[in-house]
Parts: structure tokens; sequence; C-alpha cells
């Protein structure tokens, strides 16, 4: 492959601007010279990019957003870093580009903040959420499934395009018995709803959830609470839908009534259900796949936001489970010649 070289010249010179885009000891530089296939020299203001032509285009359009970033004093970290680079390397395909010329900017807004889909796949998420009334998120941690579900809920409760947003989760236990912990269902059930709960107050604020929580505007409830109600007008989410059964999933799915969204979010790699019990996510979808009304988006690794190593181990067990597969089909071929 040939390697091309490109002279970039970040403008104004600002020795502060360019030591928070270059970090500590260059860290950043070397951060997305391993994340580009890339080799980049600095001389004060003036970046060398050698590389393939892709890449340095990349690098070249990281470098001037991070640059810009600092106008105002941001001083960058290796985990903005991090994220700008997945967002450069995953660029919009030529369908999407033309949809989004057309369409309003992706921006999901909340009373506290406004929150941007990063990668592909998130932002084909949030759009299939904004077009259907069912929608299934399915990808490993830290993909931004439940946060974006939630972000899309809080903005349909504030602009009243909803009365009411639900969130649920099944009562399953993760290798802890919910029976030793005191209290009621509900009380039990608390701390594995934690996760819906910050992101709540990270987009409304802790008191006025609170007040929302007492109206019975919001409501935060174990899956089991679903059973023979019928749900108008709402914003359903059902998280880690992985641990329900194919019993349980039908019956949630069949609570939705007129007006009402629902988002079903899980990872099929950490089912916590007693040996033998099927999954309720990987049942639906092969179960409704063919219904077009319905949206269906998955993740994976590249699309983790958490912190830089969460992708690596994402990664990691993925190899690992598709070596272990590879493993025993040659064994499985081995005991069939024997």
């Amino acid at each position: 492959m040939a390697t091309h070289t490109l002279n970039l010249t970040l403008l104004p010179d600002n020795a502060q601007r360019l030591a928070s885009l270059c970090g500590r000891l260059n860290e950043h530089i070397h951060q997305i010279e391993a994340s580009l296939a890339l080799k980049i020299q600095q001389r004060g203001n003036v970046f060398q990019l050698s590389g393939s032509e892709s890449a340095i285009a990349d690098g070249s359009q990281l470098l001037e957003s991070l640059y810009l970033a600092t106008e105002k004093g941001q001083q960058l970290n290796p985990n903005q870093v991090h994220l700008a680079l997945q967002e450069v390397g995953d660029k919009p395909l030529p369908a999407e580009e033309s949809a989004s010329a057309v369409d309003t900017p992706l921006l999901i807004k909340t009373p506290k903040s406004s929150i941007k889909p990063r990668s592909r796949h998130q932002r084909d998420y949030v759009r299939s959420i904004q077009s259907h009334d069912i929608n299934f998120g399915v990808g490993p941690a830290g993909t931004g499934k439940t946060y974006l579900a939630v972000a899309c809920a809080v903005e349909a409760l504030v602009t009243e395009r909803v009365n009411r947003l639900l969130l649920v989760r099944p009562a399953v236990e993760a290798g802890e018995k919910l029976g030793f912990l005191p209290g009621d269902l509900s009380q039990k059930i608390d701390p594995y709803l934690r996760p819906l709960y910050d992101a709540l107050y990270e987009m409304l604020g802790f008191e006025r959830v609170g007040r929302l929580i007492e109206k019975n505007v919001i409501e935060v409830a174990p899956l089991a609470y679903m059973r023979g109600r019928t749900l108008n007008n709402s914003f359903i989410i059902l998280d880690e839908s992985q641990n329900t059964t194919c019993a349980q999933m039908k019956m949630f799915l069949t609570r939705i009534g007129f007006g009402s969204t629902a988002v079903i979010t899980g990872d099929v790699t950490q089912i916590d259900l007693p040996k033998g019990t099927r999954s309720g996510l990987v049942h639906v979808s092969k179960v409704l796949a063919g219904i077009k009304e319905i949206g269906f988006t998955y993740f994976n690794a590249k699309d983790v936001v958490r912190h830089r190593l969460v992708q690596r181990i994402v990664e990691a067990y993925d190899d690992f489970d598709r070596q272990s597969v590879s493993s025993l089909g040659e064994k499985s071929q081995e005991r069939q010649q024997d």
C-alpha cells in the first residue's frame, strides 16, 4: 500500500491549545497514531501525517476537530480523543448522508442537556425510535442502548408527545440472591434500576424526577408489575430484556396500547436466567424479524462509549467465544470421522 504524506497547519498558533491537543507526553498523538495506523510528526503548529490516503484524511479531520474543541480553553483527555476517534472512523453511508441533509439533525434535547448519537449504529437506533412504535436495541454493555432510549423518552415526555414514562426491568438475580435483601420486591429490585434513575437525574434533575415519580408520570417498576395492564400514550423502556423468558417478552409486548412507543434493550451475552431457560430477547429477535414496522438495531464493540478498555474487553470476549465455537466444531468433525 502506497504511503502518502500531508503537512497540516493548525491556526491560530497557540501553545496552550496545542499542548491540550497533543496531551501529556504526546499521549493523544500516540493514541491517534495507533487507532488510525498513522505516523504523526509535530513541529509547532505544523503536523506531518504519513500513512494511507484514507488514514491521512481521517487524521487531518480529527486533528482539526479536536483543535477547534480547545478554542474555549477545554482541556482534552484520552477519553474525549477516544470518542472523537469513533466518530471519525464511523462515516455515514451515502444514503444516510442524504437522509441527514433532509431530516432534522440528530440531537436529542432534554431539559438538562442535549445528547448527540456518536456512532452510525447509535444514529440508526435513534432514527428507528423516532419512526417505529416498537424498537429493539441489542448489543454489548456501554454502547448507549439504555441511555439513548431514556433520552428519547425524556424528550417525548417534555414535548408532550406522551403522557407517561415507564422504565421496566425483569427481577432476575445476577449472581446474587434477591431473597436475602431486606424489603419488599420493589425495594429489592430498586438497586437493579439504578442506571435508569441515574440517566433520568442527569437529563431532568433530581428534584423534578422525584416530583414526576410522586405524580406517577414516571414509573420505574419490575416487569412482573406489567401483567394485566394496557399502556396508552406512554413511552415504555424494557431494559436488560435478555433476562426475560419467552412468555414474559410476549406479555410485555402485548401491553403496548395506542399512542405508545416501546424500546427493548438487552445484551444476549449476559443472560442470567436459570440454565435451560430460553431468553425472550433471543427468541423474539427471530419471531419478529420479518415485521418491517418493528425496528431492530444491533450494536457491536465499536459502539462502546465507556472507558477505552471496555471496547477492548468486549472485542476480546467476542474473539474468545468465536475461537471456542470453532474449536468445538473441529472436535465434532473429528468425532464424526472417527
